[in-house]
């Protein structure tokens, strides 16, 4: 039986693959635990620098849930929830991840593709890819967990378009729509992906996972308090601060080692 999510790393940079091609990558609840769980491993691992989420095939990113499925696991409120649990656990793994993470998005993302896609921290996407999430048509709603990812990117009126119409729409669009960080030619997505992960990859790991906490705190309403203004200065303490700037300095390529 094939494996839900492949895992592959070269140097600091992991993939995960949904592999279900047959169905365009349509979640289904061994992808969701599955990505959960792997995530959760990944998190313990300070070599891990970016984490590039793709579809296996070049048809999906992953093409929303797998409905075949509802009949076994997602047929009435008691099975919803429990399976809800399971997905809201794999996005805020994803959501909340201190590494920086990247979807490489070929072909169609919709649904529960986008839901995912969505909580990642950057996306990069082909000219012929598509995006929405067509699921009022199928009598269902998102949930605040899987909504929540949406709305952080397009906005209340953007997201409200999306679910209220749940039109499938261009990848120009969804870059309008503040979907996608980028829009390249469909045989570049791969190459300009991992250019860009490498890119993450070859910054110094501790000042990427500051930024994306600082980034997260900054959404909440609060007021910052004065050790959380204090730790903006912390990376000064640190050797990857020392290597960078003498590398700078002397014109060379930093070897950071996050410490």
């Amino acid at each position: 039986m094939p494996q839900p999510i492949i895992v592959e790393r070269d140097g600091h940079i992991v993939t995960l693959t949904l592999n279900s091609p047959e169905k365009m990558n349509a979640m289904n609840l061994g992808m969701w635990q599955g990505l959960g769980d792997i995530f959760a491993t990944l998190e313990q691992d300070d070599d891990v620098r970016c984490i590039v989420l793709r579809g296996a095939g070049e048809r999906a990113f992953s093409a929303g849930a797998d409905i075949e499925e509802f009949p076994r696991t997602r047929l009435d409120k008691t099975q919803a929830r429990a399976y809800g649990q399971v997905t809201h656990r794999a996005m805020q793994a994803v959501a909340n991840s201190r590494h920086p993470t990247l979807a490489l998005i070929q072909g169609a993302c919709v649904g529960g593709g986008l839901e995912l896609a969505s909580v990642c921290d950057m996306r990069i996407c082909g000219e012929s890819s598509r995006f929405g999430a067509p699921i009022n048509r199928l009598g269902l709603v998102m949930s605040y967990g899987e909504l929540g990812g949406l709305l952080a990117l397009a906005g209340r009126a953007a997201a409200l378009e999306i679910v209220l119409e749940g039109r499938v729409f261009g990848a120009r669009e969804a870059l309008q729509k503040g979907l996608v960080n980028r829009v390249v030619d469909d045989a570049a997505v791969v190459e300009e992906s991992y250019a860009a992960a490498l890119r993450i990859a070859r910054g110094a790991p501790l000042v990427a996972r500051w930024h994306k906490r600082f980034v997260q705190r900054l959404e909440q309403p609060a007021a910052l308090s004065p050790n959380e203004l204090d730790e903006a200065y912390d990376c000064f303490d640190t050797e990857d601060f020392r290597i960078g700037y003498k590398a700078f300095l002397e014109k060379a390529h930093p070897g950071f080692v996050g410490r």
